[in-house]
Formats: C-alpha cells, sequence, structure tokens
C-alpha cells in the first residue's frame, strides 16, 4: 500500500483538547499577586472544566511563613474574587485544595531545595503525581538565576530524574519551567538570562510567557489569515496600505513608579506584546503548525525589521510622559507625582513608532503602533487598511469614499469588523461606510477562557507554540536596543507632553500626518 501525503499538513500540528499527564506544579514566589490574581484562578478554572489530570498538585514556594491551611484560605479568597466563573464551586475547590502545599524556604537556601524534593516525593507516593514538574517562575527576575541554578544543582529540572528514595515508583517523562517577562531588560542581559537558563535545562524545557500570546483573540489571528482562502491574497504591499496597531491603557502607573521607572513603555510593551501581535501580522504562512515552524516565521519578522538608531529615532520614534488630567471625568495626577518615579528620569510611559519590514510582501508597507498609559480608554486592536481603489467611478460621491479596513480587536469587545463602502438606499448615488462586525460573545454565546488557563494547559501538554523562544526574545532585544541607543543620544526636553486622558502627544499625531495619514479614531 502506498503511503499518502496528509491533506491538510496545518493539522498535524493542531493541539486537540486533552488532558495532560498527572504532574505537580511549583510556583517560586506563590505569595505574591501573579499567583493570587492569575495562577490559581485559572487552575481552579481548568480543573472545573476537567482539563487536568487527576492528582493534579500545586506547591506554592515562598520565604514568608505559613501553614498549608492557611496558604489554602488565601488562595479561596484569591478565586473568590478574581476567577471567571462565579460564584465558587465548593465541592470542586475543596477537591483542588487537597492537593495545594505551601513550602517555606529562601531562593539561595540549598536546604530548602533538598525539602522541596522530599515533600514533592510524598506527594508522587500519596497522590500519583508521577514526578512530572512544572516549575513557575512568578519571583521578581534578579532571582531566576538564583532559582535555576538550584534546580539543577538538586537535579530537580532534569527530565526523568526520580528524587531520593523513589525506588519502584514511576519516575517523570518531563520537567519545565515557566519563565515570566520581562526577559532581561536588554539584548546583553536577555542573552545572560539566556545561558543560564540553558546551563541548566534544555530550549525544550523552557517556556518563556507572554500572556498576549494566549489570548482568544489573538490566536485567531492565525486561524482568521490561514484558515481562509479569501484574505491571505491581498494580506501584502500591493493591496495594504498600512497597518497600525494600537495598545491603549487607561491606568496610570498605580504605585508601581518604583519598578516602571526602570522599564518604561518601549521594554514594557513594544518589546514583547506589540511586537509578538506585529509578528503574528506579518509572519509567512508556516510549513505546519508546529510550535518550532510558527516560531521560526516568527522569528524572520524580528530579524526582517529595518533598524531604528541614532538621528533616525527622531523621525520615526516619539516618546511621551503624561501630566495631570481628566479621565472619566475624574482629575488624575501625572506621571512624576507617582510614589518611587525619579524625578530626574526620563522614562517615557507613551511610545508611537513608523516601522518598515524589509522583505517582500511588506517593503514600504509602513507599520504605525502606539502604546501609553493614561489614555482616554484601554483598548488594544490591530487594523489593517487597504489601498483606494485606483480610479473613482462615483464623481462626487467617490470623493468622501473612506477605505476598506480589517479591524482585530484584541480587548475588550473581542472581535473582527470588515468596513467598507456601501450605497445608500434612494435616487442619488451616496457612498456610506458600513460594518460587517463578529463579535465573540454573540456568535459563540460563551466567555473565553483567560490567557493563563490556555498557557498553563499548553505548558502541562509539552506544546511550546505560544510561547517565545531565546532567539526569539534576543532578537526583539536588537531591535529595541537600537531605539534606546538612539533615545540616549537625544534625552527628550518637553516632559510631560501630554495630558492624562488624551491620546499621547501631539507629535503621535505629525507621526503620520507627515505622510497623509492619521490614527483610527477609538
Amino acid at each position: 500500500m502506498k503511503a499518502t501525503l496528509s491533506a491538510n499538513p496545518f493539522r498535524e500540528g493542531l493541539r486537540i483538547e486533552r488532558t495532560p499527564s498527572p504532574c505537580t506544579m511549583i510556583i517560586f514566589g506563590a505569595t505574591g499577586d501573579l499567583t493570587a490574581r492569575k495562577l490559581i484562578p485559572a487552575l481552579y478554572n481548568l480543573v472545573l472544566e476537567r482539563l487536568l489530570p487527576p492528582g493534579f498538585s500545586v506547591v506554592g514556594f515562598a520565604r514568608s511563613g505559613k501553614s498549608n491551611e492557611q496558604f489554602r484560605s488565601e488562595l479561596r479568597d484569591s478565586v473568590e474574587k478574581y476567577s471567571r466563573t462565579q460564584p465558587l464551586q465548593k465541592a470542586i475547590w475543596d477537591s483542588f485544595a487537597e492537593g495545594v502545599f505551601y513550602h517555606q524556604a529562601d531562593y539561595a537556601d540549598p536546604d530548602g531545595y533538598a525539602a522541596l524534593s522530599k515533600l514533592l516525593h510524598r506527594i508522587d507516593c500519596e497522590r500519583g503525581a508521577s514526578s512530572n514538574r512544572l516549575f513557575y517562575m512568578a519571583t521578581p527576575p534578579a532571582a531566576y538565576q538564583e532559582i535555576i541554578g538550584q534546580l539543577g544543582a538538586t537535579g530537580l529540572a532534569a527530565p526523568g530524574a526520580c528524587p531520593t528514595g523513589s525506588a519502584g515508583n514511576r519516575c517523570g517523562e518531563w520537567a519545565r519551567v515557566i519563565v515570566e517577562k520581562p526577559f532581561g531588560k536588554d539584548l546583553a542581559s536577555a542573552k545572560a538570562l539566556n545561558q543560564s537558563l540553558l546551563s541548566v535545562l534544555k530550549e525544550e524545557q523552557v517556556y518563556r510567557i507572554d500572556h498576549y500570546l494566549g489570548k482568544e483573540t489573538v490566536q485567531n489571528i492565525l486561524v482568521f489569515r490561514f484558515g481562509n482562502g479569501i484574505f491571505e491574497p491581498v494580506w501584502n504591499r500591493r493591496y495594504i496600505d498600512h497597518v497600525q496597531i494600537t495598545a491603549g491603557e487607561s491606568v496610570g502607573v498605580e504605585g508601581r513608579g518604583g519598578y516602571y521607572d526602570q522599564s518604561g513603555a518601549l521594554r514594557d510593551m513594544v518589546q514583547n506584546h506589540i511586537l509578538q501581535l506585529l509578528a503574528l501580522v506579518a509572519m509567512e504562512p508556516p510549513s505546519s503548525m508546529d510550535a518550532n515552524a510558527v516560531r521560526d516565521e516568527r522569528v524572520k519578522v524580528f530579524r526582517a525589521l529595518r533598524p531604528i538608531g541614532g538621528s533616525q529615532s527622531e523621525s520615526f520614534t516619539v516618546r511621551g510622559r503624561y501630566g495631570p488630567g481628566s479621565l472619566s471625568g475624574t482629575r488624575v495626577a501625572g506621571y512624576s507625582e507617582d510614589t518611587g518615579v525619579d524625578h530626574e528620569s526620563t522614562t517615557e510611559s507613551f511610545v508611537a513608532l513608523k516601522l518598515f519590514i524589509d522583505n517582500w510582501r511588506w517593503a514600504d508597507v509602513p507599520i504605525y503602533v502606539r502604546t501609553g498609559k493614561r489614555l482616554p480608554k484601554r483598548i488594544t486592536e490591530i487594523s489593517i487598511q487597504f489601498s483606494c481603489p485606483p480610479l473613482l467611478l462615483f464623481g462626487e460621491a467617490g470623493e468622501s469614499m473612506s477605505p476598506n479596513t480589517l479591524t482585530m480587536r484584541i480587548q475588550p469587545d473581542e472581535g473582527i469588523s470588515l468596513r467598507f463602502e456601501a450605497k445608500l438606499p434612494g435616487q442619488t448615488t451616496r457612498l456610506r461606510s458600513v460594518n460587517m462586525d463578529f463579535r465573540y460573545s454573540t456568535s459563540f454565546g460563551a466567555q473565553p477562557p483567560e490567557a493563563y488557563e490556555r498557557l498553563l494547559l499548553d505548558c502541562m501538554l509539552g506544546d511550546s507554540t505560544l510561547f517565545t523562544r531565546g532567539d526569539e526574545a534576543e532578537s526583539a532585544w536588537e531591535f529595541v536596543d537600537g531605539i534606546r541607543c538612539g533615545w540616549d543620544q537625544h534625552p527628550p526636553q518637553d516632559f510631560p507632553n501630554y495630558a492624562a486622558g488624551t491620546w499621547g502627544p501631539e507629535s503621535a499625531r505629525r507621526l503620520l500626518a507627515e505622510d497623509a495619514r492619521e490614527w483610527r479614531r477609538l
């Protein structure tokens, strides 16, 4: 019998819904906000949907002292407050909480890891977790290298390694580590972090998490592009005039001035979230939906970005900082008034960029991105504006025609809309722009899962498609470092340069006006 090729190679890499093998998740920094707001609510919802394996267990690793019962009680309060599914189902929570444990130790204490190994062995024996391990770095980045070194020294992160005294029990098939962003603060530190990780782990064990990639609407970009036959043929420089990506936040620094003042909008948003959205919009079709095939294409986009540095930073970038203003009728303070902010710093809270991707698909198509804090509303969207028809056939009516626009709304009001021209009813030819609108909430009648639910489950299943590979992170930092070097040579002279509650500095409007374009009204 002759072998036949798969009729649809894209299906080969698609994850079907299945349950991971038994495992234990160890959360370093388990008393922090990330655990309370995101991780435990995500795990609880996965339990509700029967997507976690029998015997699944969680060990919280942190320095403060508390009992298992106290830890479980605090996590229950978090689920009641932050879970997307309400009210809490007591029987489900009680069953889940039986597998939740707390381990007190310092991140640099070898004895703490030895005691952790014994605790994990006991959990394996009592709950059948099979020695599969998922380590989650929910600590400040400064602790990453210490923790990774200790995991390497104790052998806890070695896949297939059995803890002391486990003779006769089935050893684990895998050990994986999830690393939260930021993946460094520049190219040099990103390389150092990757070297530290890979001195203990293999690349396939490392899952660099960017929660934007776990959003349903972000995942849908690939399905929209490569699962439909009508869009991909026009997804190129011949038909697209330009692309706009906006990630606006209405909140300010919110008491995180000490952290944010060392980061800024370029590092905090552009290097990861914005560039990942750009990669999904601009990438070539992968040969399959295999994780590395998809990530290979994302890396190619980063490497094709036209560098911005030196004097170019003045022409292709805008940065801003918000001052006092009004938001939803309420007066709000400026950036420099937040706790922990260095009044001498030049950290930006707003960035706008004009980017070019130097490849055959996108040559000379400008891609405008903007992100900032204290903007009028919280919104993230990608807008593809198509070129106008080459000949206007409708006389004066044609002069008012608007370009066709395809908009993918990432948050809130998740969905996709296509704007096109239509004739108004009547005896004369008058045109009006109309929308074809798809909304997740009305079309599917169900609330989409939180990003962390999908990403945690994918990691347990060994699917790294929605996680950032090491060379991806380094390529993104290389591009961002060029911008920062240019900024260092030309310090801003006008901070603050936009009022809270506005869409950024006037120079952001001019960035597009110089090309006879304008930002979308949101």
